[in-house]
C-alpha cells in the first residue's frame, strides 16, 4: 500500500509522468497507470483522508463486490471445498468448473480460488497442508514420557508414547511402550494398523534408528524388518528428510495436541502397569479425536469417518508377526550360527553370505532373495539343527574340508591334539558337527598359544577327558599347561594332631575296662 500512496503523490502532487513515477518507484508503466485509474474510480483525490488506512485503501482499489447470499454468483462452502480437495483426483479447476455449472454469471476462476485461498490462509500450518484421504500416515514418539511405578519396589520407568497421525483427518492415536526398540516399533505400527481399520498408501516416519538404519536425503536405508512390515501391508515407507520438520508438520502438531490433551491431562495420575497406562490414554485419545477443530466445525472423528477411512486400504487377512533380520556367513560345516545354535543350508552355499529371518517360531534362510533353508527355530545353546537333504552325499568329492584332512592337520601339532579331535569328531551325531571346535582347537596353537603349548592343554584335557574347544581354551588362558599332571595323585592321611584337650583311644580302652571291673 505504501506503493500506491507514493504513486498518487507523485502523480498528483509532484505531476510527475508515469514513466518518472515508474521509475521512482521500481514498477512497471502499466501498474503505475492502473493505480491512477482504479483511485479515479474510486473518487479519490490528492491529499487522501486522513482516516484512509491501508486495509480501508486496498479495499476501494481491489476488492470486488460480494455477491448476496443465496444469489447464482454466491461461492460454495469454503468447509465444502476444503473436504472435497482432499479427495483423490479433486482439484480447485474440477470445483470451480463444477461451481460455475450450477452458476453460469459466477466468479471466473481466478477470484474463485482467490477467495478460497484467502480463507485458507486463516488456518493453522498444520491444516493448511494439502493431503489427499488416505494417503499419508505420519508417526513418531513424544518428547515426554510417562511414569510408571513398580507397586512392589517403588521404583519408576518412563514409558515412551508412540503418536500416528493421518494427514487429511488429523485422526490421531497414540499408546505408550517401555521402550522405542524395533520390537516395539513394529507393534505399535500394527496396533495402529488395526485401530484405524486400514491400512494409508505411504507412512513417514522420523529417522529414528529403529526404522531408519541409515538416514539419506536421496537413498535412506529402512530396516530390514520395517520394510518387511510395509510389504505385507501394502504401505510405502518414505522417511522425513533429516532436520526438516515441516516433512512431517501433521506428526509434530499430533504429537503437540497429545502432549497437552492426554499426557499433561494425565499428569497428576500414578500408573502401576503399562495397560493401565494404555487404558488410560485410550480414553483421553477418544475425547481428543472428538474435540472440535479450533478454526473448523467439525472433529477429527467426523473428518476420518467422511474423508480418511473409505480411502484406506483393507488390512491384510493376518496380522504381521515380528521378525528379525540378520546376515549369517556359511562355515565348512554348512551350518549357520544364529543365537548361539547352528542350522544347516545346502552343503553347496559353504562360506556364502545369507540373509536370515528370525521369528518367534521359525528361522528362514535366503540367499539372494530366494529360500533356501527353513528350519523350527531352537533356543538351545551350542546346540545343533541338521537336516538331511543339506548334506553331501561324498563329503571327500563334494568339501575340501573332511574328517581325515582335519585329523592329518591337527597331527601336526602333535598326537595328544590329534587324538583329542578324533574324539570331538566321534563324539557327534555328524562328523561335521565337529568341525568348527576342532578349527578353534588349531587356531589357539596357530595364532594364540603355539602349537607346543596346545599339545600341552590337550594332553591334560585328555587326561581328565574334557573334549571340548571350553576346556582347551581354559587350560591355555589358566596357564595350566605348563603346570606339572598329577593323573593318580597318592593318598596320604594326615598326621593325626596332638593337643591336650584330645583325649585319644587309650582313654576309652581305660575308661572301658574300669566300668566291667
Amino acid at each position: 500500500m505504501r506503493n500506491i500512496r507514493e504513486v498518487l503523490r507523485l502523480k498528483w502532487h509532484r505531476g510527475l509522468s508515469n514513466r518518472q513515477i515508474a521509475k521512482s518507484c521500481a514498477v512497471a508503466r502499466s501498474t503505475v497507470g492502473e493505480y491512477i485509474v482504479k483511485a479515479k474510480e474510486a473518487g479519490l483525490c490528492w491529499p487522501l483522508p486522513e482516516d484512509l488506512d491501508d486495509t480501508a485503501l486496498e479495499r476501494m482499489l481491489h476488492s470486488v463486490p460480494e455477491a448476496p447470499q443465496g444469489s447464482p454468483e454466491a461461492m460454495p462452502s469454503m468447509k465444502y471445498l476444503y473436504d472435497e480437495l482432499k479427495r483423490k483426483g479433486v482439484t480447485l479447476t474440477l470445483l470451480w468448473y463444477e461451481y460455475k455449472q450450477e452458476n453460469p454469471s459466477g466468479y471466473q476462476y481466478s477470484w474463485f480460488c482467490e477467495k478460497y485461498r484467502s480463507w485458507e490462509k486463516t488456518l493453522d500450518v498444520a491444516l493448511r497442508q494439502e493431503h489427499r484421504a488416505g494417503e499419508k500416515l505420519f508417526v513418531d514418539y513424544a518428547g515426554h514420557t510417562v511414569s510408571i511405578t513398580d507397586p512392589k519396589t517403588g521404583t519408576a520407568t518412563q514409558a515412551q508414547v508412540f503418536i500416528a497421525c493421518l494427514g487429511a483427518s488429523n485422526y490421531t492415536y497414540a499408546e505408550a511402550s517401555f521402550t522405542q526398540n524395533l520390537h516395539d516399533w513394529i507393534q505399535a505400527h500394527v496396533n495402529c494398523f488395526e485401530f484405524f481399520g486400514g491400512v494409508p498408501e505411504i507412512v513417514v516416519p522420523d529417522n529414528l534408528k529403529s526404522g531408519i538404519t541409515s538416514p539419506c536425503r536421496y537413498e535412506p536405508d529402512v530396516n530390514p524388518t520395517y520394510q518387511e512390515l510395509a510389504d505385507h501391508y501394502d504401505t510405502a515407507v518414505i522417511p522425513a528428510r533429516v532436520r526438516k520438520p515441516k516433512d512431517k508438520a501433521k506428526v509434530e502438531t499430533g504429537v503437540k495436541f497429545a502432549e497437552i490433551w492426554i499426557l499433561a491431562a494425565l499428569r497428576n495420575h500414578t500408573f502401576f502397569s503399562l495397560g493401565e497406562l494404555n487404558q488410560a490414554i485410550a480414553k483421553k485419545l477418544t475425547e481428543l479425536n472428538n474435540k472440535k477443530f479450533q478454526k473448523l466445525p467439525t472433529t477429527r472423528r467426523q473428518q476420518f469417518e467422511k474423508l480418511d477411512k473409505p480411502a484406506l486400504k483393507p488390512l491384510p487377512e493376518r496380522r504381521y508377526e515380528y521378525a528379525l533380520w540378520k546376515k549369517a556367513t556359511v562355515n565348512i560345516d554348512y551350518h549357520i550360527e544364529i543365537e548361539r545354535h547352528y542350522y544347516s543350508v545346502p552343503y553347496q552355499l559353504v562360506r556364502k553370505r545369507l540373509d536370515v529371518r528370525l521369528s518367534g517360531r521359525t528361522v528362514e534362510v535366503l540367499y539372494k532373495n530366494r529360500r533356501v533353508a527353513s528350519h523350527t527355530r531352537s533356543y538351545r545353546k551350542g546346540g545343533f539343527t541338521t537336516l538331511p537333504e543339506h548334506m553331501p552325499e561324498k563329503h571327500k568329492k563334494y568339501l575340501e574340508w573332511t574328517p581325515a584332512r582335519i585329523i592329518k592337520w591337527a597331527g601336526e601339532a602333535g598326537p595328544c591334539t590329534k587324538k583329542l579331535v578324533i574324539e570331538i569328531i566321534n563324539s557327534k551325531p555328524h562328523p561335521q558337527q565337529g568341525y568348527r571346535a576342532c578349527l578353534g582347537i588349531m587356531r589357539l596353537g596357530d595364532k594364540r598359544y603355539g602349537r607346543e603349548r596346545l599339545e600341552a592343554a590337550c594332553s591334560r584335557a585328555l587326561a581328565i577327558r574334557s573334549f571340548s574347544y571350553k576346556s582347551v581354551e581354559s587350560i591355555l588362558r589358566k596357564s595350566l599347561d605348563q603346570q606339572p599332571l598329577v593323573t593318580n595323585p597318592a593318598k596320604t592321611q594326615a598326621a593325626p594332631a596332638i593337643h591336650d584337650n584330645i583325649r585319644g583311644k587309650d582313654y576309652y580302652r581305660q575308661e572301658q575296662e574300669e566300668t566291667h571291673a
